[in-house]
C-alpha cells in the first residue's frame, strides 16, 4: 500500500485544522478586546484645578498637585487594592516590641528618572532635611509628629525611630509621602529650587515630566526603568480646568477620560453619555466649616453648635450631591468601618435650637434690624470659599441658612491655590468650608492636635488638652481592640467639642472613559498609583 497519499491528506486536514483555529480565534479578538489582554499605547487625559507643584512636600501642594505627584514620586507604601498598606520603594517591614523602631527593607532595582541610583540616604535625607525641619514648615509635616529621625542602616534599609509608638506609619508613608532625590536637593532651598518644584522634577514614579505650560496642562511620558514595569499608556495629560462645567463639558466631548465629579447637577447628562461610566465609591473624605479660633466670637462652642444646628446638612446633600453622602458627626469616616459610630452628640436641623445657643452665648438682635449683636457689634462673619467644583453653591447654602438665624455672612471667593495661601498658610481667614482626606487609618492626628495648630493641617487652629490626649493615645495604641476603643472615645469627644463644624461624609462618583481600562476598583485618588496598569482599549 502506498502511505504518501496519506501522508498529504493528514498534512493537508491539518493544515486546515490550524487555518479554521486561527479564524475562530481572531474573530474573538476582534468581537471583544479585552481577550488580548493590555495593549501599549494611548493617552489619558485627567483635570485638575489649578497649576501644581511638583514636590509633594511643599507648603503649597495639595490637591492640585497630588494627583500629579502620586504619578511622578514615589513613597515607601502605597494604598493597597485592598485599602491597607501595600509595599512600593519598600518591600518589606516590621517593628520593635516596644513600637519605638520601624524597619524597611528597600528595594535595589529603583532609579531615579534621570539615571541615578535609589538608595536608603534619599529616605534619610527627605525625612531628616525636609519634613522634620521645623523652619521648613512642610504641608505633611503634621501627619509626622510622632517621628525623631530616620536613619540609613545600609543602602537598602531604613529605620524610623519615633517618639512615641506609632500605628499607622506604614498607611500614613503612603500618603503623599513621596520620596525626593538627595542628590538634587542636598545643600539647596526645597521650596524655592525651581527648576525642579515648576519645571523638572526627578521622582522614581512611572511617569516622568514631559511638557508643562503652566495655565493649561502638564504632559507626562512613560519612564522606561519603572520598577514595576513599564506603563502601558504613551502619556497622561493634566489639563488644569478649574470650573467644574468645562470638565463635564469637555468629558461629554470625549476630551477627559477619568475624574471625580463635583458637579452634580450634570450626573444624568453623564450618565446618558454612551461613552462613559459613573462609579461611586466610598472614601475617607469628611467636608467641614473651620471657624477660626484666634477670633473670640467663635470659641464658644454653642456659637459652633448653633451653626451645626442652623445649616440643614440633609437638604445639601440631596440637592447638590444628590443623595451620595451622609451626615458627618465627627472625622472618623464610615469606610473605616471598624472604627466608625454614630452613637455620638448630633445637632439636627433645629433654627429655633440654634437661635436659642446663640442668645446663650450673648448673641441677641437687641436693635431689631434682624442681625444678631453683642456688646453694641453685629454678628458679621466673613466666609470664603475657593472656586472648586461645589464648594461655591454650597456656600450660598450655607449663607442662607446662617441669615435665616441672625448672622450676616460676607461671601466671597478665590482662587484655588490663593485660598491655600490665604487660610493654610498665613491662617488669615475668619470662616471657610473645604474637605480633608486621609488615609484609612483612624488616626488623624495632624489635623487636631495643638503642635499643629499654627502651620500644620489644625486649620481652625482649635487647642484642647484631652483632645491631644486622645490623639497621642491613639497613635500609641497597636492592638486593633484597643484601638477601636480610643477612637471611639475620640468621636464622642469631637461631636461634643466641634473643632471642626462636620457637614457628610461623601460618596465619590467616579466618571471614567469606558475605553480606559485597567483602572482598579478603588477611589480615584488610590487608582492613581497603579496608573501603570491603565491601558487603552477601544
Amino acid at each position: 500500500m502506498d502511505v504518501k497519499p496519506l501522508k498529504r491528506y493528514f498534512l493537508m486536514f491539518a493544515v486546515l485544522i490550524l487555518l479554521l483555529s486561527g479564524c475562530s480565534s481572531g474573530s474573538k479578538e476582534s468581537g471583544n478586546n479585552e481577550s488580548s489582554g493590555p495593549k501599549k499605547g494611548g493617552t489619558v487625559t485627567i483635570p485638575i484645578v489649578g497649576d501644581p507643584i511638583f514636590n509633594p512636600w511643599h507648603p503649597n501642594a495639595y490637591a492640585e498637585s497630588n494627583l500629579v505627584n502620586r504619578v511622578i514620586f514615589s513613597g515607601l507604601t502605597k494604598p493597597g487594592k485592598d485599602l491597607t498598606p501595600a509595599p512600593n520603594l519598600a518591600k518589606e517591614w516590621s517593628v520593635s516590641k516596644d513600637g519605638l523602631v520601624w524597619t524597611f527593607k528597600l528595594r535595589d532595582d529603583v532609579k531615579w528618572h534621570d539615571g541615578e541610583p535609589f538608595t536608603a540616604e534619599d529616605v534619610a535625607f527627605t525625612f531628616n532635611e525636609i519634613v522634620l525641619k521645623k523652619e521648613l514648615g512642610s504641608n505633611g509635616a503634621s501627619n509626622y509628629k510622632a517621628l525623631d529621625h530616620v536613619e540609613a542602616v545600609d543602602d537598602y534599609t531604613v529605620e524610623f525611630h519615633l517618639k512615641n509608638p506609632w500605628a499607622a506609619l506604614p498607611a500614613y508613608l503612603g500618603f503623599n509621602s513621596g520620596i525626593l532625590p538627595k542628590h538634587i536637593f542636598e545643600g539647596k532651598d526645597p521650596w524655592n529650587l525651581t527648576s525642579f518644584n515648576k519645571e523638572k522634577p526627578i521622582g522614581t514614579g512611572p511617569f516622568k515630566i514631559g511638557k508643562y505650560v503652566s495655565g493649561q496642562s502638564v504632559e507626562l511620558v512613560p519612564n522606561p526603568d519603572y520598577f514595576d514595569g513599564e506603563p502601558y499608556l504613551d502619556k497622561v495629560v493634566y489639563k488644569i480646568l478649574p470650573d467644574a462645567n468645562t470638565q463635564v463639558v469637555q468629558a461629554l466631548s470625549g476630551e477627559l477620560d477619568i475624574f471625580v465629579l463635583e458637579d452634580m447637577a450634570s450626573l444624568e447628562r453623564i450618565k446618558k453619555a454612551g461613552h462613559l461610566t459613573v462609579i461611586p465609591s466610598d472614601i475617607t473624605r469628611y467636608f467641614w466649616i473651620a471657624l477660626n479660633q484666634k477670633h473670640e466670637k467663635f470659641q464658644d462652642v454653642k456659637v459652633r453648635q448653633a451653626f451645626l444646628h442652623a445649616i440643614d446638612r440633609q437638604a445639601i446633600i440631596d440637592t447638590v450631591l444628590k443623595g451620595y453622602g451622609k451626615i458627618a458627626h465627627s472625622a472618623i469616616t464610615p469606610n473605616l468601618k471598624a472604627y466608625y459610630t454614630d452613637e455620638v452628640t448630633k445637632y439636627e436641623y433645629d433654627p429655633e435650637k440654634a437661635k436659642q445657643l446663640l442668645s446663650e452665648a450673648g448673641w441677641r438682635d437687641t436693635d431689631g434690624d434682624g442681625i444678631l449683636d453683642k456688646d453694641g457689634k453685629p454678628f458679621t462673619v466673613a466666609f470664603e470659599v475657593a472656586k472648586q467644583g461645589n464648594l461655591e453653591q454650597i456656600a450660598q447654602m450655607v449663607q442662607q441658612y446662617l441669615k435665616d438665624i441672625g448672622v450676616d455672612i460676607k461671601l466671597s471667593t478665590l482662587e484655588w491655590n490663593a485660598m491655600i495661601e490665604k487660610h493654610v498658610i498665613k491662617r488669615d481667614f475668619e470662616m471657610t468650608l473645604n474637605w480633608w482626606s486621609y488615609p484609612d487609618d483612624p488616626d488623624v492626628f495632624a489635623q487636631y492636635h495643638s503642635s499643629n495648630a499654627e502651620t500644620g493641617n489644625n486649620i481652625p487652629g482649635y487647642k484642647d488638652e484631652k483632645l491631644d490626649e486622645l490623639l497621642v493615645r491613639g497613635q500609641k495604641t497597636s492592638d486593633q481592640a484597643g484601638r477601636v476603643e480610643v477612637y471611639k472615645e475620640l468621636q464622642q469627644y469631637l461631636s461634643d467639642t466641634l473643632p471642626y463644624m462636620y457637614l457628610w461624609y461623601p460618596q465619590e462618583i467616579q466618571v471614567r472613559n469606558k475605553k480606559l481600562k485597567g483602572v482598579p476598583e478603588m477611589y480615584f485618588g488610590g487608582t492613581l498609583h497603579y496608573i501603570h496598569e491603565w491601558w487603552v482599549g477601544n
